[in-house]
Protein backbone atom coordinates (compact mmCIF):
# COMPACT_ATOMS: atom_id res chain seq x y z
CA UNK A 1 0.00 0.00 0.00
CA UNK A 2 1.30 3.22 -0.97
CA UNK A 3 2.21 5.87 1.52
CA UNK A 4 2.85 9.04 1.37
CA UNK A 5 3.40 11.37 4.28
CA UNK A 6 4.06 15.14 4.10
CA UNK A 7 5.94 17.66 6.82
CA UNK A 8 7.37 21.01 6.86
CA UNK A 9 4.46 23.01 6.59
CA UNK A 10 3.51 26.08 9.18
CA UNK A 11 3.11 29.77 9.75
CA UNK A 12 5.78 32.56 8.02
CA UNK A 13 5.88 36.08 7.13
CA UNK A 14 5.39 37.54 4.03
CA UNK A 15 9.14 37.07 1.97
CA UNK A 16 9.93 34.02 4.34
CA UNK A 17 11.09 30.33 3.22
CA UNK A 18 9.38 26.84 4.06
CA UNK A 19 10.83 23.20 2.98
CA UNK A 20 8.12 21.36 2.79
CA UNK A 21 9.21 16.90 2.29
CA UNK A 22 7.04 13.95 1.17
CA UNK A 23 8.16 10.56 2.66
CA UNK A 24 6.85 7.81 0.03
CA UNK A 25 6.70 4.36 0.86
CA UNK A 26 5.10 0.98 -0.81
CA UNK A 27 5.84 1.98 -3.72
CA UNK A 28 9.69 1.95 -6.41
CA UNK A 29 9.87 5.85 -5.75
CA UNK A 30 12.44 6.47 -8.05
CA UNK A 31 10.34 4.85 -10.78
CA UNK A 32 7.80 7.49 -10.27
CA UNK A 33 6.52 11.07 -11.43
CA UNK A 34 5.83 13.22 -8.36
CA UNK A 35 4.08 16.60 -8.30
CA UNK A 36 3.14 19.17 -5.14
CA UNK A 37 -0.28 20.48 -5.24
CA UNK A 38 -2.12 22.89 -3.03
CA UNK A 39 -6.16 24.10 -2.22
CA UNK A 40 -6.79 27.22 -0.84
CA UNK A 41 -10.16 27.71 1.14
CA UNK A 42 -12.80 27.79 -1.35
CA UNK A 43 -10.61 26.83 -4.33
CA UNK A 44 -9.88 24.10 -6.36
CA UNK A 45 -6.74 21.97 -6.38
CA UNK A 46 -4.22 23.32 -8.63
CA UNK A 47 -0.87 21.85 -9.23
CA UNK A 48 2.17 23.90 -7.93
CA UNK A 49 5.29 22.01 -9.23
CA UNK A 50 6.07 18.54 -10.95
CA UNK A 51 8.91 16.30 -11.34
CA UNK A 52 9.48 13.64 -13.47
CA UNK A 53 10.62 9.92 -12.52
CA UNK A 54 14.54 10.80 -13.59
CA UNK A 55 14.55 14.04 -12.38
CA UNK A 56 14.51 15.74 -15.83
CA UNK A 57 13.19 19.56 -16.23
CA UNK A 58 10.20 19.99 -13.99
CA UNK A 59 7.30 22.30 -13.98
CA UNK A 60 6.27 24.59 -12.32
CA UNK A 61 2.59 26.80 -12.63
CA UNK A 62 3.10 30.64 -13.76
CA UNK A 63 2.37 31.49 -9.81
CA UNK A 64 5.11 29.66 -8.37
CA UNK A 65 8.17 29.77 -10.76
CA UNK A 66 11.28 31.24 -9.83
CA UNK A 67 10.09 31.38 -6.27
CA UNK A 68 9.94 27.27 -5.20
CA UNK A 69 11.89 24.52 -6.58
CA UNK A 70 11.40 21.17 -6.43
CA UNK A 71 13.30 17.83 -6.31
CA UNK A 72 13.64 14.57 -5.28
CA UNK A 73 16.25 11.99 -3.22
CA UNK A 74 15.15 8.70 -4.60
CA UNK A 75 18.17 7.30 -2.18
CA UNK A 76 15.49 8.98 0.65
CA UNK A 77 12.02 8.20 -1.06
CA UNK A 78 11.60 11.45 -0.11
CA UNK A 79 10.08 14.81 -2.01
CA UNK A 80 11.30 17.98 -1.55
CA UNK A 81 8.97 21.51 -2.00
CA UNK A 82 11.76 24.60 -1.46
CA UNK A 83 9.21 27.39 -1.37
CA UNK A 84 10.88 31.16 -1.45
CA UNK A 85 9.85 34.59 -1.06
CA UNK A 86 6.50 33.06 0.43
CA UNK A 87 3.13 35.63 -0.54
CA UNK A 88 -0.04 35.78 1.49
CA UNK A 89 -2.14 33.71 -1.63
CA UNK A 90 0.71 30.77 -1.29
CA UNK A 91 -1.91 29.87 1.53
CA UNK A 92 -3.09 26.70 1.45
CA UNK A 93 -2.96 22.63 2.37
CA UNK A 94 -0.14 21.02 0.19
CA UNK A 95 -0.34 17.42 -0.85
CA UNK A 96 2.23 15.50 -2.39
CA UNK A 97 1.52 12.65 -5.28
CA UNK A 98 2.61 10.23 -7.51
CA UNK A 99 1.73 9.05 -10.70
CA UNK A 100 -0.72 6.02 -11.33
CA UNK A 101 2.61 4.34 -13.13
CA UNK A 102 5.92 4.21 -13.12
CA UNK A 103 7.79 6.06 -16.01
CA UNK A 104 5.94 8.89 -16.63
CA UNK A 105 6.18 12.25 -17.99
CA UNK A 106 6.07 15.27 -15.96
CA UNK A 107 1.83 16.18 -16.33
CA UNK A 108 0.80 19.80 -15.80
CA UNK A 109 -2.28 18.78 -14.11
CA UNK A 110 -3.33 16.42 -11.43
CA UNK A 111 -5.29 13.88 -14.10
CA UNK A 112 -2.28 11.16 -13.90
CA UNK A 113 -1.87 11.26 -10.19
CA UNK A 114 -3.48 8.05 -8.12
CA UNK A 115 -1.28 8.28 -5.11
CA UNK A 116 -2.48 11.35 -2.70
CA UNK A 117 -0.70 12.74 1.05
CA UNK A 118 -3.02 14.18 3.87
CA UNK A 119 -1.77 17.16 3.15
CA UNK A 120 0.24 20.01 5.42
CA UNK A 121 -0.62 23.39 5.93
CA UNK A 122 0.81 26.42 5.23
CA UNK A 123 -0.19 29.88 6.22
CA UNK A 124 1.38 32.96 5.34
CA UNK A 125 0.96 36.34 7.30
CA UNK A 126 1.38 39.56 5.78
Amino acid sequence: QVHLVESGGGLVQAGGSLRLSCAASGLSFKDYAMGWFRQAPGKEREIVAAISWNGGTPYYADSTKGRFTISRDDAKSTLYLQMNNLKPEDTAVYSCAADSLPFGVVSTTQLPFKFWGQGTQVTVSS
